[in-house]
């Protein structure tokens, strides 16, 4: 079992993950195989997922050390150690509910709870989230990321909701951490089409652009 350390630093290196909102749980294995060949290996299950819980079992068993597998949208604690239990090496989610961090840090698992305000990220950060997801961030933009760290530079900012291959630059220049990608990465259509070779092909742009930003 990886300890919290060695699961952080995977989150954060190449420092995409692929928020998955599968439309079954049979795409996840198939599904995160395309995104280890793309140099993907953080994959974000959401509780969204049909048997969500099962998923994230059978992919760590399936996948071990060749990938990080974690849960996303979890609302309570229970489903947070559920999750957990059944393999998940970090824990994401969208609102702000102290008990599921302290639930993930009781497991000694990396959490990320959900934020759209300042008072929410600082409020988060206090319950004790080693990460602060802004969410949604396509409404915000990385200029709200760069606004919200001013005050506040303790902050450790994975946004998500709006990320693209485009403005992966533009979010690590304003100071985020890592960087949470759906539909952009995992698209609805990749999931219809079962196009796999399509999503290794994104998940390559995405490490590439995150690449280029550090070698500057």
């Amino acid at each position: 079992m990886r300890s919290k350390t060695e699961i952080v630093s995977l989150l954060l290196n190449p420092g995409i993950i692929a928020v998955v909102r599968a439309t079954s749980d049979d795409q996840i294995i198939p599904l995160t195989e395309a995104l280890i060949a793309g140099g993907v290996i953080a994959v974000e299950v959401t509780m969204t997922t049909p048997n969500a819980i099962q998923a994230i079992r059978e992919a760590s068993q399936a996948f071990g050390s060749r990938a990080l597998i974690g849960v996303g949208t979890v609302l309570d604690a229970q489903t947070c150690r559920q999750a957990i239990k059944a393999g998940a090496e970090f824990v994401v989610s969208p609102i702000m509910r102290p008990e599921i961090a302290r639930e993930a840090r009781a497991a000694d698992r990396p959490v990320m709870l959900g934020a759209y305000t300042p008072t929410e990220a600082q409020l988060a950060y206090e319950a004790g989230s080693d990460y602060i997801k802004i969410f949604p961030a396509d409404g915000l933009g990385p200029n709200y990321i760069k606004a919200l760290r001013a005050p506040l530079p303790h902050l450790k900012i994975v946004p998500t909701g709006g990320v693209d291959v485009n403005n992966v630059t533009d979010f690590l220049k304003a100071g985020c951490m890592a960087l949470g990608v759906g539909s952009s990465l995992v698209s609805a259509q990749i999931l219809q089409d079962s196009d796999w070779s399509e999503l290794t092909r994104r998940a390559t742009e995405f490490v590439k652009a995150v690449q280029a930003f550090r070698k500057d």
